[in-house]
């Protein structure tokens, strides 16, 4: 969607801090509000594992400010939050593998750091309007599809019980201090700056690499899960407007796609619009099994609702934007960054 003009006009010269701004959606979304005319800060602690990474912002070094730092320095956060007028807090671990391997460094990660993000802003900026980025993970198994809002909330992994931990705190802030802050469930977010050296990030990044280096694409189980996507432009609209409707404040929404496809068909998809490829259904590794969350499809009407949003980019043409982005910049993403 083309957002409207007043939205557009209303980031001129605004403060705007964003949290894991060097890693995909941030990055997407800093380079979203340079044009817009923002005053953009992000922040990035640029550890490899958690998908910073500096080529996102290239052609942006000088019209921005990159702060490399860490969420969990406190005391950074505290100067780095005064005279800003947005928050987009999009830091975190969301490897949920990784979390399940090292629990205590995603509960530092995903649900102390935020508190701590949220005292630094009631103490020094409580005017500040936040969006934070949580996740669908933390629905778990869905009862029933699609998933709303009003879903259970049972997550199947210490990543998802720390997302949603973190999302509460949020909440909680929203309503004790009156504080603008909107939070929004992602589902599948995929596009150019993506991690695909490894499925830390999405499984879709993994399958990306495989395709372009001539590798079958892995389908865990029979393939027949369903899934819907998000292009990561359309979440930076959606991230806009979190920040800026009046409707969005002190609430949480899930965002989705218009698509629901399967696994075995959106590799299919993938080789199509790439002109070859394979892929190869194998079984589940006991370790992946144990946290799956079978078939997931989100509503998103209620955000609909509030502010207009829906996505705009169709699969295909989001693959094959993805596919282009990769099949030249690939080195960048499947070596370290310097």
């Amino acid at each position: 969607m083309s957002l409207p003009s007043s939205i557009q006009t209303t980031f001129v010269d605004a403060e705007v801090l964003i949290t894991g701004g060097a890693g995909f959606i941030g990055s997407t979304l800093a380079i979203r509000l340079c044009n817009l005319g923002a005053k953009v800060t992000v922040l990035d602690s640029l550890i490899p594992e958690y998908g910073g990474n500096p080529f996102n912002l290239a052609g942006y070094e000088d019209r921005l400010a990159l702060n490399i730092s860490d969420v969990r320095d406190h005391y950074g956060m505290n100067h780095l939050i005064q005279g800003k007028d947005y928050l987009f807090n999009l830091a975190g671990q969301t490897s949920h593998l990784d979390s399940m391997l090292d629990p205590f460094t995603d509960l530092e990660i995903n649900c102390r750091s935020q508190l701590s993000i949220l005292e630094a802003c009631r103490s020094r900026n409580p005017a500040i309007r936040i969006v934070f980025a949580s996740t669908r993970q933390m629905y778990g198994k869905p009862h029933y599809l699609p998933v709303d809002e009003q879903h259970p909330l049972e997550p199947v992994d210490v990543n998802g019980i720390n997302k949603l931990a973190g999302e509460m705190y949020h909440t909680l802030f929203s309503r004790v201090y009156n504080m603008r802050i909107c939070s929004l469930r992602l589902t599948n977010t995929y596009g150019p700056r993506m991690r695909i050296k490894d499925a830390r990030q999405t499984f879709l990044g993994i399958w990306i690499r495989r395709l372009l280096e001539g590798e079958a694409i892995q389908i865990f189980g029979d393939g027949a899960q369903l899934r819907d996507f998000n292009y990561v432009d359309d979440v930076v609209d959606a991230l806009l407007l979190a920040a800026t409707h009046d409707q969005a404040q002190g609430k949480v929404f899930n965002l989705g796609g218009s698509e629901v496809i399967s696994l075995e068909q959106l590799a299919q998809l993938m080789i199509q619009i790439n002109v070859a490829g394979t892929y190869d259904k194998i079984p589940f590794p006991s370790d992946r099994k144990a946290i799956d969350i079978g078939d997931y499809y989100a509503d998103f009407s209620a955000f609909q609702q509030a502010t207009g949003w829906h996505p705009h980019t169709n699969l295909r043409e989001g693959l094959t934007r993805t596919l282009n982005y990769y099949r030249e910049h690939i080195q960048r993403y499947i070596e370290s960054p310097a």
